[in-house]
């Protein structure tokens, strides 16, 4: 991935936030038929390995778990926010014309060793900790002793678990840390009053981790 120093992201903490905040991965596999392309939701354990280990499951009908082999390196790609940016956002872009579009966003490359998992016990527990992380926010959890043990056991049956220990974890955020602060600001008030809060935010946590306030 490119990176260049004003945009890159190290820091443990901001990546794993992107993670657990945007559990939807894309697991980037090489096969004998060449690159493979997987979405699948992560559960991330920060303390297992030398940059975490992320966890989740596949079903038993898609080919990926057989055609890895287990140490295989592969790359996941963590999607945070994104959007669209226009020039016209911008107050100097009325008085110079000299401004371009262009697109912020977030993205996280988990670099990692794969393992299989065909087993029930890994799975009821991989599958456990997916439920806990998604229903979190439900004011009633669903919980998997919720389902009949029986129906269960078989919906179990149809997926495998995967595992992916993560030796390198890289971060980009680009959020228009390059433009002035008339700009941003511009930038960040109209993503606001067009609902895109979440973006504006990111925007606002790039800025203050850059030691610079917004006003």
């Amino acid at each position: 991935m490119y990176l260049p120093q004003l945009f890159t992201e190290s820091h443990p903490e901001e990546l794993h936030r992107i993670i657990c905040e945007h559990p939807l991965g894309v697991l980037v596999t090489h096969t004998g038929d060449g690159l493979e392309a997987n979405h699948l939701p992560f559960v991330l354990d920060a303390n297992r390995g030398p940059s975490g280990t992320l966890l989740a499951h596949v079903a038993r009908a898609n080919p990926i778990w057989q055609e890895v082999r287990n140490g295989d390196r592969v790359l996941v790609v963590f999607r945070g926010v994104q959007g669209y940016i226009s020039p016209n956002w911008y107050p100097s872009k009325h008085e110079t014309h000299r401004h371009v579009p262009t697109w912020n966003y977030e993205i996280v490359h988990a670099h990692g060793r794969i393992n299989v998992f065909d087993d029930e016990k890994f799975v009821r527990g991989m599958v456990a900790k997916l439920t806990r992380q998604s229903e979190a926010g439900e004011p009633k959890p669903w919980k998997m002793g919720d389902a009949p043990a029986d129906y269960l056991t078989d919906q179990l049956s149809q997926i495998v678990g995967i595992e992916v220990e993560l030796d390198r974890v890289e971060g980009k955020r680009k959020l228009s840390q390059n433009r002035d602060a008339r700009d941003f600001n511009g930038t960040v008030s109209t993503l606001d009053e067009r609902g895109h809060a979440s973006l504006a935010a990111a925007m606002r946590r790039s800025r203050i981790s850059m030691g610079e306030s917004h006003e």
